[in-house]
Parts: C-alpha cells; structure tokens; sequence
C-alpha cells in the first residue's frame, strides 16, 4: 500500500444564510411589524490532529471539501439554522501551508489541535434589526456573507519519539516488533518497508515512547537515491535517534554502514546531526558477530557513543535497550506523544 505524506486540497466554508424581510399578520393586527429572522452561520472547516490517522491518503482520493451554507432566515422571528463544521481528519505531525506561498500556517502536534482553515460567513439580519421609530417597516434585510476558500498544502512528517534508523535489510522492522505490538511486514530482502511504521513502547509505569520505523535510506539518498528524500524528512520529528547496524558487516564494514548514514543525513538536513543517538549493533545472536563484538565497539569508542549489542530477532539485549531509551528520553505520560 503506498504511503500518502502530502496533499494539496481545496477547502471552502459555508456561506451565511440571508436574513429575511417579513411582517407579523395576525387577525387583530393586520399591521403588525417587521419579524424577519436571521440567517444562520456557514460551516466552517477545521482541520484537527488525531492519534488515530497514520496517513494523507483521504485527501489523495478527494481533493475538494466544502462546508455547508447556513440556512436562510424565515418569518416570525425564526432565525436559519447554522451550517454544519466540516472536520477534516490528520496525523500527528502534519504541517499546513498555503499552496502558493508556502507560508506556514499550522504545525499540528498534539492530539485534537485544530486549526480553523476557513470561517463560514456571518449570516445576514432579518428586516426586525433595522426598524426605528421614523422607519417602522423596513422591506430589507442583509444578505449573509460569503465563506473564505483558499488552496492549502498538507505535509506529513512522522512525529516521534524514537526514530530507527539503518540500511536496508538491517533489521529495523524486526526490532520495532520486538520493541512494541507493531506488525510490521518483515522478510530478508532490501526495502521491505516502504511506508514508516509506528509502534509504541509503553513500561511497568505506564510511560510510553512512541517508535517510528523510517525506511532504509542508502548511499545517495539525499539526492533522491532509492526511497530517497521521501524518508528522510521524517527523521525531523524524532527526539532520539536508534542506529541499527549489521553486526555481520565487521567492524570495518558497520562503521562504513554508520558513515554512510551519517552523510545522507547531514546532506539532507546538517540540524539531524545534533540529535540524540546511541548504536545498536543487530545480530549477536550469532557467533561470528559475538566474537567481533569488542572491535565493533571499539571502532565508535571515539564517537562516544553508547552501544547496545543485541539480536532482534531472539530479542537478546533488546530489555536493556529499552530502559536505556526511557533513561534518554525522558518519562512521558500514558496516553501522550511528544
């Protein structure tokens, strides 16, 4: 399934209804004065963030969102009923710009920020508003606003806590199920991941970390070299960065590997660099790897860098891995996202 992280849609709020110009008319007031209600308020459009949307996809397959107008006001005082809001549904981390421009208009963060993208307009008084003692029956009423529309870009960058990060094939997926009640799809060839999964750690205390598994990003990637600059942006949004690296590469190749990372990041993005990150070095599990451990970890003692060694796929080292990002990362209450 393709993973959908930009859109361009159209967004457009109600109009408001028109007021309406009428006369009381009962059997003993035949001349009875003006009554006409007001029009209601056109819908606006709310754009608001939910945990519960992963995607962009809705807005791929339809572009164009159009609140609804407000009711036209009616006699004896009788006021038009109010458009209906149109919410339009995102993930965490979507930015919102004006298609044109590019100008930022909202970063959304935080579960139900909302972001009002067009106001409907103010419906219009009925004729009752506008009677005064020399002018008692008034034959007009306002005509209700029109509602704003505008163009607006949406981009999505994954927003997390823990970001895994590594070559194609070095296991990322597989640790992230380890680490949390993902499924991502797992086998043993290169870009088996093409969406960035999401799982979420959560402890005895109820703190919770939430990992995002980014796509393997090879040597030109900030060029647009395989998945290329897709992936790379969301590493923006994580706070702590995980380095997954193929214990079978040796300890010449996994520094190579970390190299090679390292570059595509700083190409894309040199502000990558001043995150948090530790090393993970995958597959001890095996005995060539176990055996090569010590020069592996010698070869970024001068990065000084922490190094976990473990096996994601027997989950060797994977509990110490664990308290050691809550340690890093700080706790975070149940149910939040940074």
């Amino acid at each position: 399934m393709k993973f959908y992280d930009e859109a361009k849609i159209f967004v457009r709020s109600g109009d408001g209804g028109q007021g309406c110009v009428s006369f009381l008319r009962e059997r003993f007031k035949p001349f009875g004065g003006p009554n006409g209600g007001d029009g209601g308020k056109g819908g606006d459009v709310l754009v608001i963030a939910s945990v519960q949307c992963h995607s962009l996809e809705d807005f791929h397959y339809r572009r164009h969102f159009k609140a609804p107008h407000g009711g036209h006001g009616q006699g004896s005082e009788r006021n038009g009923r109010k458009g209906q809001d149109l919410h339009l549904i995102v993930p965490l981390g979507t930015l919102i710009r004006e298609a044109e421009s590019g100008h930022l208009l909202a970063d959304l963060t935080a579960e139900g920020q909302t972001f009002l993208a067009a106001q409907g307009g103010r419906g219009g008084k009925g004729n009752k508003h506008f009677a005064t003692s020399t002018h008692r029956s008034p034959k007009f009423a306002q005509k209700g606003e029109p509602g704003q529309e505008a163009w607006l870009f949406l981009e999505l960058k994954v927003l997390a806590h823990i970001g895994l990060v590594g070559l194609p094939n070095a296991g990322k997926s597989t640790l992230l199920s380890q680490l949390s009640a993902a499924k991502p799809k797992i086998s043993d060839y290169p870009f088996t991941t093409l969406t960035p999964n999401l799982g979420i750690l959560e402890n005895d205390q109820g703190q919770r970390l939430t990992i995002a598994d980014i796509p393997g990003i090879i040597e030109g990637a900030s060029r647009g070299a395989g998945l290329g600059l897709k992936f790379l942006k969301h590493i923006e949004r994580t706070l702590t960065l995980i380095f997954l690296l193929d214990g079978l590469s040796g300890d010449q190749g996994i520094y190579l590997s970390y190299q090679t990372l390292i570059k595509e990041m700083e190409a894309y993005n040199p502000h990558l660099l001043a995150k948090p990150r530790l090393i993970a070095i995958n597959k001890v599990d095996l005995p060539s790897v176990k055996a090569n451990l010590p020069k592996m970890k010698k070869v970024f003692k001068k990065e000084r860098l922490e190094v976990v060694p473990l096996s994601a796929k027997t989950g060797e080292g994977v509990a110490e891995l664990i308290e050691l990002l809550f340690n890093e990362t700080g706790p975070h209450e149940h149910g939040k996202t940074a």
